[in-house]
C-alpha cells in the first residue's frame, strides 16, 4: 500500500497525479522517489533509461517501492519507434508492415508477445498503438507508424492491436485523436493543420478510434494539431470541443485521455507547457505527457504549481482536477489487478494451449503438441498499387503441429514460397527463451507503391545490420537513419 508523504495537501497531490514525467539515467533519481511519495503516480521511460532487461526490471521495482501501483509508460511501436531495442532496431514489425500483410490474428499475437515482454519487464502502459490513418503521402511523422492508408484496415489492426497488447495486462493508448494522418507538419517542430470538412473526419479519421473504444482502449492519446472542422481556434490537446465534445460525449470514451508531449513546439512554442497543461486539463484531458525534452524535477514543479494556480484562480475548476486524477488512479488499478492476476495464473495473459501462439513458447521454432498455426501457404501479398510483401510463410509442420504463427515452420518446417519461415518479435522473449536471430531468416521487406511516393521510413530500420545476431534487448528501439532521428530526439507519442 503507497504511503504518501504527510504535508502534502490533496490539491497538490491531484495536480501531480495528473502528470507523466520523464528522467534521464538508468536508475530512479531522488528527485523523482520523492515524487512519488508526494502523489506522482506515473513515470515515462525513454531509450536513455534502459540498458538491458535486468536493468529495466530493475529500475521499475524501484519505482515500485516507492508506489506500488505507479503506471510506468513507454512508446514501445514497434519496427521504427521503439525504447526497448533503441541500440539495435526493434525485432518486432511496425505497423506499416502489419498493415501490408493484413493478417489481423497475427497482428494481435505480434501485440501479446510484445505486451508480455513489456510486462515481464515492469512497463504496464504503452502509447501506442497508432491508428492514424496515413492518407497524405507527404505526412513527415506518422508513415510507416500507421497502418496504411485504408480506412477500414487501420480501424481492424488498431482494434487487434488493443485486445492483444491488453491481453498481456498493459494498457494501450490509441492515438493520435483525433488523427494526425493527413498532415504535411512534424507537430515536434511546428502546429500542423488538417482542413478536411466534418464528412471527411466521420468517415476516415474516426473510424479507427471508434473501433479502439470497442475494443477496450484504456487510454486514448490527443493530437497537438488544429482541426478548424471540429475547433477552429484550439488544438485537439487543448479543445474542449473534442476532448469533451466528441471523445467524450460523442463518441462515449470514458477511458484516460494523454496529452501527447507537451513540450512538442506544436504546444511549447505557441501556448508554453505551463499554459498548456492547464488548458488541457481543463478541456479534458487527464494526464499530461512531459519528459522527452524536458526531464528534470523542476519541469514538475512548475507544472504543478501552474495547476494548482489555475485551481486557486478559478481558471481550472477543481472538481475537473480531482476528475482527471481519478482517472489516471482507475487506470493504475487496473494494471496492478491485470499484474495481480498475472503473477496468480502465468497463464492467464495469452490464449490457451493449443491456440495458435502456443508455438511461441518452445524452443528452436518447434510448435508445442497441437499448436496451430497462422495463415499458411504463399509468401507475398501482392496488393492494390504495386505493394509488394514479402510475408512470413508458414512452412510445412515439422515435429510436433502445424507451422507457428510466428513463422517458424516446426521444427524442422520446411521452406514456403518465399523461403525459410520467418521469424519476427514474438518468439523473441524478455528473458530466458528468446532466440537468435538467424541469417536464413530475412526480416519481413515491404515495397512501397509508387503513387504513394517515397518511404519517410524503413518499416525495418537497420535490421540488415543485426542479421546473424543475437538480439541483446531480451526486454524488447530501432537503427538507421530514421531511427536515430527518434532516438536523437527522444520522440515519442
Amino acid at each position: 500500500m503507497t504511503t504518501f508523504a504527510s504535508g502534502t495537501d490533496t490539491l497538490t497531490r491531484d495536480a501531480l497525479t495528473v502528470l507523466q514525467p520523464g528522467f534521464t539515467g538508468t536508475t530512479a533519481p531522488d528527485w523523482l522517489l520523492r515524487r512519488l511519495g508526494e502523489g506522482l503516480a506515473s513515470v515515462g521511460l525513454f531509450g536513455r533509461n534502459i540498458a538491458s532487461p535486468d536493468q529495466l526490471a530493475a529500475l521499475t521495482a524501484q519505482l515500485r517501492v516507492e508506489r506500488d501501483d505507479v503506471l510506468v509508460a513507454i512508446d514501445e511501436e514497434g519496427g521504427d519507434v521503439t525504447r526497448l531495442e533503441v541500440r539495435t532496431g526493434s525485432s518486432f514489425p511496425g505497423n506499416h508492415a502489419l498493415g501490408a500483410v493484413d493478417d489481423v490474428a497475427l497482428t494481435e499475437e505480434v501485440a501479446l508477445e510484445l505486451g508480455r515482454r513489456l510486462a515481464a519487464c515492469g512497463v504496464n502502459l504503452n502509447w501506442a498503438p497508432s491508428a492514424d490513418v496515413n492518407s497524405n503521402p507527404a505526412n513527415p511523422v506518422i508513415g510507416v507508424r500507421s497502418f496504411g492508408a485504408d480506412t477500414g484496415l487501420v480501424a481492424r489492426h488498431t482494434a487487434a492491436y488493443v485486445r492483444g497488447l491488453q491481453a498481456a495486462g498493459v494498457a494501450a493508448c490509441t492515438k493520435h485523436f483525433p488523427g494526425h494522418g493527413d498532415t504535411a507538419v512534424d507537430s515536434h517542430h511546428a502546429l500542423p493543420r488538417i482542413d478536411a470538412d466534418l464528412s471527411v473526419l466521420q468517415s476516415r479519421e474516426l473510424v479507427p478510434f471508434r473501433a479502439a473504444i470497442a475494443a477496450g482502449s484504456r487510454a486514448v492519446m490527443s493530437a497537438h494539431i488544429l482541426v478548424p472542422a471540429l475547433d477552429p481556434d484550439r488544438p485537439a490537446t487543448l479543445s474542449r470541443r473534442i476532448l469533451t465534445g466528441l471523445l467524450r460525449e460523442e463518441l462515449g470514451y470514458e477511458g484516460l485521455i494523454v496529452t501527447d508531449g507537451m513540450e512538442m513546439q506544436a504546444i511549447a512554442a505557441t501556448y508554453g507547457i505551463e499554459r498548456g497543461s492547464v488548458l488541457a486539463i481543463a478541456a479534458g484531458a487527464d494526464a499530461i505527457c512531459v519528459g522527452g525534452g524536458l526531464a528534470d524535477d523542476d519541469t514538475v514543479r512548475r507544472l504543478r504549481d501552474a495547476l494548482v494556480s489555475a485551481v486557486r484562480s478559478g481558471e481550472l475548476p477543481e472538481e475537473r482536477l480531482a476528475d482527471a486524477a481519478n482517472r489516471v488512479r482507475a487506470l493504475a488499478e487496473w494494471t496492478a489487478a491485470a499484474a495481480a492476476a498475472r503473477k496468480a495464473s502465468p497463464a492467464a495473459s495469452g490464449p490457451a494451449a493449443g491456440s495458435p501462439t502456443n508455438g511461441l513458447n518452445s524452443s528452436n521454432g518447434s510448435n508445442s503438441s497441437g499448436g496451430t498455426g497462422g495463415a499458411s501457404g504463399t509468401g507475398g501479398v501482392n496488393g492494390t498499387g504495386g505493394t509488394d510483401v514479402t510475408s512470413r510463410a508458414n512452412g510445412t509442420a515439422g515435429t510436433g503441429g502445424t507451422g507457428s504463427p510466428d513463422g517458424t515452420g516446426g521444427s524442422d518446417g520446411a521452406y514456403g514460397s518465399d523461403g525459410a519461415g520467418r521469424r519476427y518479435g514474438p518468439d523473441r522473449r524478455c528473458g530466458p527463451g528468446r532466440r537468435a536471430a538467424r541469417a536464413d531468416r530475412d526480416p519481413l521487406r515491404v515495397v512501397h507503391p509508387a503513387h504513394r511516393g517515397p518511404l519517410r521510413r524503413r518499416a525495418h530500420p537497420g535490421r540488415e545490420h543485426r542479421r546473424g545476431r543475437r538480439n541483446p534487448m531480451g526486454c524488447g528501439g530501432g537503427t538507421g537513419p530514421a531511427a536515430s532521428r527518434h532516438r536523437d530526439r527522444q520522440l515519442h507519442r
